[in-house]
């Protein structure tokens, strides 16, 4: 077999029972490529996990079709460390066929418990390096060795020098690779067992994406300060004086005029590192392109930015932008994830897209070519995007939460992060905030967390994104985030938010929290924090959910564009406001996430339906409707819109989506809106702010 998924989906023949149950202990099903398999086989899956929730869906979108003599063929999925099924309802188990599937099937030579640590998405490249290798039965620590080599290409044995752990690491954490903890360890042991690297702080820099680069940024001016050093080397005095730098007498070399600079590091390990060794250029190129990496002032700039370290130096501002601008353009083009690409990678290219937003709002003026380059790759990215969608978007909402593909993932990944129910065994329990900032789009939270930073630059980001839901809209997707479930289960209330306090408090009842333990609150951004104090007062308050509305206030009333939607957010995240409320929730020692439950985009007017029927009138990019033959009607005037399906929504919640970059308003008009699908409307931030130090 090509793929470890054929010995899966080959059992999947439609109309062969209308209602299939799998035993799946090891989540093999809710994997991206198998639920995109079973999907286009005509199959529906739902997995069996809440049972008054299963048992919703199950009657109002199946039972009630076979009862009408509708054939649909159903997929039941039941996770738990058994690998039979007598966890399901004894109905279901009289009427479906049964089936089971397990890592130690797929995997026969390989230790069960090592493979089942891996993200299944990673299993392709072990299951073709299994096939090419013929590995024999291996031992625990053999396979761990066998998987970093063949999946995460990493092999110990050739990490002899500094170069070579720092493109292992940059290439690692680049690219988000998410590695178990344990092959993590094997790695670090394997390094221990020479003396090559013991200054390094490597079980630090090994599983932590932020401290790496952060221990990267603090050693870049030191190594422009040899690199001035170094370029004045063996210069005329007169050449290297008009340089600004200056030979020390009887020697070969230049230094700086500084005798010693504070560097000031706040994480151990060596001082200077080799950023200019060919395999690491080419990744510090990317990372101050794509704003990982922030370029620093030097004395020396002028010269500094004329070699191949320019990227990372501040000089001319105009210059520096459009040299920056350019190489974002070439990569972001080199870069758009390929159909059948992972969720992942599009999350990873939308971190340089919103780099990119950023940088081309910014009041510096745009070159026509620029925009022309600019415009064309907002097309291929719109097209490519939505392909991708139609084709892999349902499966994201089968996906495990941990960690979160989607919105309505977050508060069980937040839940896993508790120590377990009523916790009156911990001395300091775990407390949690979720800080919800409506509307805020992932380069509007470039902008804030610049902001923040400028303020606090104590505070640390450890910087996720997720997918929203479709349509986009506050009353499905921010629902959903509090609710920790998809919308088709909370259908009475999908064109309001005012169950989100009861949602959001069921949920952690569910987890054994009490009523007194959940906090929510909303319509914050503005004025004093005086109900968020007393509301955390309270000693039982454990989990908090807080509604910030101050930016989609800012979005539905916006006319300057995306320019004036950054403008009007800086100005905002400048102000104390949120400054406070972080401290004032660090301050009562609750771990803080920040997300958003959709984005925004600039879109243009391609005229307003004039029918009469029910739609979110605050999202312009789409109209909902209760009826199917209604929907159609109104598309035959916009023939480019799209007819959204009710995957994970209620049967009667209909979505007509705007063409790209168009809005349902009077025509030629430009507004900020959401409710469609772009990069910039469906991915959105999750960040895990801190304290520098703080859980190190």
């Amino acid at each position: 077999m090509s793929s470890w998924r054929d010995q899966i989906l080959k059992e999947f023949t439609p109309k062969v029972a209308r209602l299939t149950l799998v035993a799946d202990p090891d989540g093999l099903l809710l994997e991206e490529g198998i639920l995109e398999g079973i999907r286009e086989r005509g199959f529906e899956l739902i997995p069996f996990e809440d049972r008054i929730a299963f048992r919703y869906a199950y009657e109002s979108k199946f039972r009630s079709r076979w009862d009408r003599g509708e054939h649909t063929d159903l997929v039941v999925v039941l996770r738990s460390q058994a690998s039979d099924l007598s966890g399901l309802p004894y109905d279901l188990l009289q009427a479906g066929r049964k089936l089971s599937f397990n890592l130690g099937e797929i995997f026969p030579n390989l230790s069960c418990p090592v493979v089942s640590a891996l993200d299944r998405g990673d299993l392709d490249a072990l299951y073709q390096a299994s096939i090419r290798h013929a590995p024999g039965q291996l031992s625990d620590n053999a396979t761990k060795e066998f998987v970093l080599r063949h999946v995460f290409e990493i092999a110990p044995e050739l990490i002899k020098q500094p170069s070579d752990l720092l493109r292992v690491l940059l290439r690692r954490h680049y690219r988000g690779q998410r590695i178990p903890a344990i092959l993590d360890e094997r790695f670090i042991q394997l390094l221990r067992q020479t003396n090559i690297f013991d200054e390094w702080p490597l079980e630090t820099l090994v599983a932590d994406r932020e401290a790496f680069f952060a221990f990267l940024q603090e050693r870049w001016p030191i190594f422009l300060d040899r690199e001035a050093a170094k370029g004045a080397s063996g210069r005329p005095a007169e050449a290297s004086e008009q340089a600004g730098l200056s030979a020390v007498p009887g020697t070969a070399q230049a230094v700086v005029r500084e005798e010693e600079k504070p560097y000031g590091l706040s994480i151990k390990g060596p001082v200077e590192l080799p950023f200019d060794h060919h395999d690491i250029r080419v990744y510090i190129d990317n990372l101050f392109v794509e704003g990982v990496l922030h370029p620093v002032p030097h004395e020396y700039a002028e010269t500094l930015s004329k070699t191949w370290v320019g990227i990372g130096v501040r000089a001319a501002p105009t210059e520096d932008r459009s040299r920056r601008l350019a190489k974002l353009i070439d990569s972001l083009e080199a870069s758009i994830p390929a159909k059948d690409a992972k969720h992942t990678d599009w999350l990873h290219f939308a971190r340089g897209w919103a780099e990119l937003k950023v940088m081309s709002n910014e009041d510096w003026g745009l070159s026509e070519r620029q925009n022309d380059r600019i415009d064309a790759l907002t097309r291929r990215v719109d097209q490519r995007f939505l392909s991708w969608i139609q084709r892999r978007y349902a499966g994201l909402i089968q996906l495990p939460p941990n960690p979160p593909a989607m919105v309505h993932h977050i508060p069980l990944f937040l839940a896993n992060s508790l120590p377990g129910p009523h916790h009156s065994s911990l001395r300091s329990p775990t407390k949690l905030a979720l800080l919800v900032i409506d509307g805020l789009a992932l380069d509007q939270w470039l902008v804030i967390r610049e902001a923040l930073a400028a303020k606090q630059p104590g505070l640390r980001f450890r910087e996720q994104a997720v997918f929203a839901w479709i349509p986009s809209l506050t009353s499905v997707s921010r629902q959903a985030t509090f609710a920790g479930k998809a919308p088709i289960f909370f259908p009475n209330s999908i064109q309001t938010t005012d169950k989100e306090p009861a949602l959001w408090a069921q949920f952690w009842a569910d987890q054994g929290l009490a009523p007194n333990e959940v906090v929510y609150l909303k319509g914050l951004g503005d004025g004093g924090l005086e109900s968020v104090s007393e509301a955390l007062s309270h000693t039982k308050a454990r989990v908090v959910g807080l509604v910030v509305d101050k930016v989609d206030r800012i979005m539905h009333g916006m006319e300057m564009g995306t320019a004036g939607m950054h403008n009007q957010v800086r100005q905002w995240a400048k102000q104390p406001y949120l400054n406070t409320l972080l401290d004032l929730l660090l301050d009562r020692g609750f771990l803080v996430y920040l997300t958003s439950d959709h984005g925004n985009i600039e879109a243009e007017g391609c005229g307003r339906p004039s029918e009469g029927a029910v739609a979110d009138l605050r999202g312009e990019r789409v109209r909902i409707y209760p009826d199917a033959a209604l929907r159609a009607k109104v598309k035959e005037r916009f023939p480019a819109a799209m007819e959204w399906g009710t995957v994970g929504l209620p049967e009667d919640y209909l979505a007509l989506l705007a063409p790209a970059r168009q809005t349902f308003v009077q025509e030629k008009q430009r507004i900020v809106s959401h409710g469609g699908v772009s990069v910039e409307e469906l991915i959105v931030p999750l960040v895990h702010i801190e304290m520098r130090g703080v859980g190190k």
